[in-house]
């Protein structure tokens, strides 16, 4: 088999309408366009939600929420992640190069998710309230916490 002798099985595929080619076709005279307007007329083009010079559904509604342009470049780890890192200091390479955040990434937040069992030592890294306290009670300590 190649790929340029592949065709659509029998009876799949439709012959395509032939508008305008008299009326035995049954798009004869108008074409399937109807009467009048603009979209009978040759080049009777309007944008993607047009109503007609009303205002589009689109400028009707109100706008909502917000999406951070961002949000691909600030990562969250959990405590589980970081027990399970083979050093005791980490950091946002440190993460990068065990494959936990992508290289991507610009800066990282440590959050309250799963426990952590040994002193650990982060520096770099933004902590939440609770991993911190959580790290302190592991014997861990934090450094140069960024926010």
């Amino acid at each position: 088999m190649k790929l340029n002798t592949i065709k659509p099985a029998e009876g799949a595929t439709h012959s395509s309408k032939r508008p305008g080619r008299g009326i035995g076709s049954g798009l004869g005279k108008t074409g399937g366009r109807g009467h009048k307007g603009q979209k009978s007329r040759a080049g009777g083009f309007h944008k993607v939600g047009f109503e007609g010079g009303q205002m589009p559904m689109a400028r009707r509604l109100p706008k909502r929420g917000f999406i951070s342009l961002d949000r691909n470049f600030k990562v969250e780890v959990r405590l589980s992640d970081l027990n399970a890192m083979p050093v005791d200091t980490i950091d946002l390479l440190v993460l990068k190069q065990a494959g936990v955040v992508p290289q991507l990434a610009i800066s990282a937040k440590v959050i309250l998710a799963g426990s952590i069992e040994r002193a650990i030592q982060v520096s770099g890294l933004g902590v939440t309230k609770g991993a911190k306290a959580a790290i302190e009670a592991a014997g861990g300590s934090i450094v140069a916490a960024a926010e």
